[in-house]
């Protein structure tokens, strides 16, 4: 039987942002009138593709793609994600990492378990992972470009690219604005019961980063982990 998998919705093209990292800017419809942005991050390693946060693409942007090299790696780094992972790994047989126990596309069943000790599939890397938080989330360090991928735990929008009008009237009710920010629902979802993540962010502020890209919005570069320490002090978190 064929496998039924998330349609293709409307996203940019394939662009460079650092040597060998690159960003596609997707969407996705989470309802009649509902559309947002989210992002894939791509990271090349000789001949090796690793792809982020996965985004299905059109045939001709996989061709290109394919053309930069063969897609060896899927990293799921939260639980909220995780809709086109299962198109990337039967196409291209590839191997598929995230923590254990998500709640969401529980079916997807990791090959290689992300933890604080693994080594990823990318050198001069490291996965953070949000310790206290009740869901998986983690965060991948590229050491050498000293760049934060994310997922939802910290998001920097400076535009509404592929929100619906009623989406961007319903997200700013929910208090989202342009800028860095701590992803609210996420927070809410995965903080502990009379607990708090503060520990978690603490050690992420002893990484030594300066840009960051989640799996929305767009690249925060130079400035993002004094733009972090701000937002950190000054949070309910």
């Amino acid at each position: 039987m064929t496998k039924k998998y998330a349609p293709i919705y409307p996203h940019d093209p394939i662009i460079e942002i650092f040597e060998n990292i690159y960003l596609l800017r997707g969407s996705i419809r989470l309802g009649l009138g509902l559309s947002m942005n989210r992002n894939m991050m791509i990271l090349k390693q000789g001949n090796e593709l690793t792809l982020i946060n996965a985004v299905r693409i059109s045939e001709p942007e996989l061709k290109k793609l394919e053309s930069l090299g063969q897609v060896r790696h899927i990293i799921r780094l939260g639980d909220f994600h995780g809709l086109d992972d299962q198109f990337y790994i039967d196409r291209y047989q590839a191997t598929f990492w995230s923590q254990s126990h998500h709640v969401n596309y529980p079916k997807l069943i990791p090959q290689q378990i992300i933890h604080a000790d693994v080594q990823p599939p990318i050198k001069n890397s490291e996965f953070f992972i949000f310790e206290q938080a009740t869901c998986p989330e983690a965060i991948l360090f590229i050491k050498d470009k000293k760049l934060l991928i994310s997922t939802d735990s910290i998001q920097y929008w400076n535009d509404w690219k592929y929100f619906s009008f009623l989406s961007k009237v319903i997200i700013y009710l929910m208090g989202f604005r342009l800028g860095l920010f701590i992803g609210g629902p996420w927070l809410k979802r995965v903080t502990p019961k009379q607990g708090s993540l503060k520990s978690d962010f603490d050690r992420l502020l002893q990484l030594d980063f300066q840009h960051l890209i989640s799996a929305h919005g767009v690249l925060l570069k130079d400035s993002a982990k004094d733009k972090l320490t701000s937002l950190i002090n000054n949070s309910n978190i």
